[in-house]
């Protein structure tokens, strides 16, 4: 028999996915942002509402892990890119974040209620952190790299370290009886050994255990794991939890591509069980009845909401002014760091274990968090819709121009089952990922021998298994020729192709040549761009890009298309590109990359000749991704000093990650055949 607040794990659970489910649904008629559902839900259904669930250690467990998931989420979510741009911006709205409410709190604290310092700095440290707990909205209308919310993630985590040494101090002085400034600088000096060793040890141990563990799942658990030990390791220096998710997310950013299995099974056990667990848990400690009890508790909330809103928004105008950024902007910083629960719900219960918040003063605070997360929410839903309707009109207007990514189309030709996965992920990296239109990957067989069959069959399959494990639209083709270059070709022109993608063949013998007679076929018989990819690593753990250019290959037809393939490589591994190129070409391809303003890093080396290559080469390292543009026989670029590449990587390069790109030959545009697409595809 049930009885209330239900004991029973099963009927907890069950509860929980109801409010997960209904809450969305519910709501959405009444335009109610599903964040703040989810905490009114866990009011509704808590000890201070129906009490129909008990807040039982689930709800313990599953919130802690809700809340570092955020915060890492936010962290792993953002171009590296973007960050590094928007850092300075980040520093100076969190300075000013922290630095406005912890003065004016400390003053209002002390005027209307009365306390001592200590409790007034206790109050501010409350006003001046803040917690992403709107950070779902922006991710869900994918403005994770819009220069607001980048720029007020940034801000969230030195607000935060600057409130919690705060609140280390308020507690350090009433329990010891003074300000303890070698406990300050001792932490200041393991929070730099912690950032040195998780820097460099977490990403080195991530790169080796995906090379050697390329399931998904597997690789899920382990990142999850390095999420905990690095929220353990914060914790056991004296920091909070919260910042060493955070840092995890950073450090592992790179390895984790926005367009990736692995990425997607975050985003979803995240926006599934742990965030509305930890959303539902932070409604579950509300007890709005205190706003009834007198007018005590009524004061003492209002003027926590006022301030604590007040001063955020007026730290999100100053630093609208101070970095030049639009109104947008300014509402969606103001909406991200409105938000309260994490910090704040410790700041308040330490304050009332010693003694410095009444009873008064900390159901303020419980109202104070719930009237934050609400409009926190509510502006930050408003303003992400509106900077989505103008992103979408850019992007239609580009589309009208015949620039826009819709117009890429790529073909996959797979053959090997233990190749077609890694041929299939190069082609969702190297492609914007706005890009909706289908990939086709295709097997072309010239005989019906079973076991080629059988092995095209199963590389077809899992090519078509990772293109949907990235969310990439598919279309499987099987082809009877009678070579496999004419079943390409062709297929190629009836679906209207832009790119080929094909593997890097396996020498035979020692007469057989080093791109074997497949692809010198299929380079004489199109002048579409042609791929050629050869990886011995998971792609997705490249840590450079070195691209050669040849001399004049600004001057081809392609010369932006391949330009927009690297960088869209380059972008979502989140990994640098060192340009190898003739002087002139080094000036074009960088004119290029501005006007296609690609989010990616780049260092350039000037040839002067072949064997200036021949000397750099040997930079190149088993960890980089070498990708040579070739010109074509008797095109502008195809010169004399480049015929002896392919036999100089297979003396040289037999064991390196290499990708060769023949670019586009012909001219035109739109729904053409031999169609070249402008910058972004």
């Amino acid at each position: 028999m049930l009885t209330l607040p239900l004991h029973n794990p099963v009927a907890i659970f069950m509860v929980v996915l109801a409010v997960i489910l209904g809450t969305p649904l519910l709501l959405r008629r009444l335009k109610i942002p599903n964040i703040v559902g989810m905490i009114l839900a866990g009011v509704l259904i808590g000890p201070y509402g129906i009490n129909l669930v008990e807040r039982d250690a689930s709800f313990e467990i599953f919130g802690q892990v809700g809340i570092l998931y955020l915060m890492f989420l936010a962290a792993v979510e953002i171009d590296m890119y973007h960050l590094r741009r928007n850092l300075k911006g980040g520093i100076i709205f969190g300075l000013i974040s922290f630095t406005l409410p912890m003065t004016a709190g400390i003053f209002c604290s002390r005027w209307a209620f009365g306390v001592g310092w200590d409790t007034a700095v206790l109050i501010a440290s409350m006003y001046a952190s803040h917690t992403l707990v709107s950070y779902p909205i922006v991710s869900r209308f994918g403005l994770q790299n819009d220069r607001g919310a980048v720029i007020a993630v940034c801000a969230t985590i030195v607000a935060v370290l600057l409130a919690l040494i705060a609140l280390a101090e308020v507690v350090a002085v009433r329990s010891k009886g003074y300000f303890d400034w070698w406990g300050v600088m001792r932490l200041i000096g393991l929070t730099a050994v912690y950032a040195t060793a998780v820097g460099y040890a977490f990403p080195w141990l991530t790169r080796r255990f995906f090379r050697r563990v390329g399931d998904s799942v597997g690789q899920f658990i382990f990142v999850l794991a390095m999420v905990c030990l690095a929220s353990l390791m914060a914790q056991a220096i004296g920091l909070e939890a919260i910042l060493g998710a955070f840092y995890a997310g950073l450090v592992l950013n790179r390895l984790i591509p926005v367009r990736s299995p692995l990425m997607r099974r975050v985003e979803f056990a995240g926006n599934a069980i742990f965030i509305p667990y930890f959303l539902i848990g932070v409604g579950m400690l509300l007890n709005v009845h205190v706003i009834f009890r007198g007018w005590g508790v009524g004061w003492v909330a209002l003027n926590m909401v006022v301030v604590a809103l007040a001063t955020k928004w007026l730290a999100a105008w100053l630093a609208q002014k101070a970095l030049r950024l639009d109104s947008d902007d300014r509402r969606l910083m103001f909406g991200l760091s409105g938000g309260k629960a994490a910090a704040t719900i410790a700041a308040t219960m330490i304050g009332f274990q010693y003694g410095l918040l009444s009873e008064d003063l900390m159901n303020g605070a419980v109202v104070m968090i719930l009237v934050c997360c609400v409009v926190a929410s509510v502006v930050t839903e408003r303003t992400s819709i509106r900077l989505r309707i103008a992103r979408a009109a850019e992007a239609l207007e580009r589309d009208g121009a015949g620039e826009g990514p819709a117009f890429a189309r790529q073909l996959v030709a797979v053959a090997n089952p233990m190749t077609s996965e890694g041929l299939m992920k190069m082609a969702a990296f190297m492609r914007n990922p706005e890009n909706r239109r289908p990939v086709t990957a295709l097997f072309v067989r010239s005989s019906d021998d079973g076991r080629v069959v059988r092995a095209g069959r199963e590389a077809m399959q899992a090519a078509s298994a990772a293109a949907v494990a990235m969310d990439l639209p598919v279309e499987e083709v099987e082809r009877f020729d009678m070579n496999v270059v004419s079943g390409l070709v062709n297929v190629a022109r009836e679906r209207h192709s832009t790119d080929l993608i094909i593997g890097l063949h396996r020498r035979s013998n020692i007469v057989d040549t080093f791109y074997g007679s497949l692809i010198e076929g299929l380079l004489r018989m199109t002048a579409r761009m042609v791929v050629i990819s050869r990886c011995f690593i998971p792609v997705d753990t490249v840590q450079r890009i070195v691209a050669v250019v040849p001399r004049n290959a600004e001057y081809e037809t392609g010369f932006r298309a391949w330009i927009a393939r690297v960088c869209n490589l380059a972008s979502q591994l989140g990994c640098r590109i060192l340009f190898m190129a003739y002087t002139p070409s080094c000036r074009f391809i960088e004119e290029a990359i501005r006007e296609g303003a690609y989010p990616v890093r780049r260092v350039y080396r000037a040839m002067n000749s072949w064997d200036d290559f021949i000397v750099l080469s040997g930079e190149i390292g088993s960890e980089d991704l070498l990708m040579i543009i070739s010109g074509r026989k008797g095109s502008v670029s195809g010169s004399n000093e480049w015929v002896d590449m392919p036999g100089f990587l297979s003396r040289h390069f037999s064991t390196a990650n290499i990708v060769v790109i023949y670019p586009d030959q012909m001219a035109g545009a739109g729904d053409n055949p031999h169609a070249i697409i402008a910058g972004g595809v």
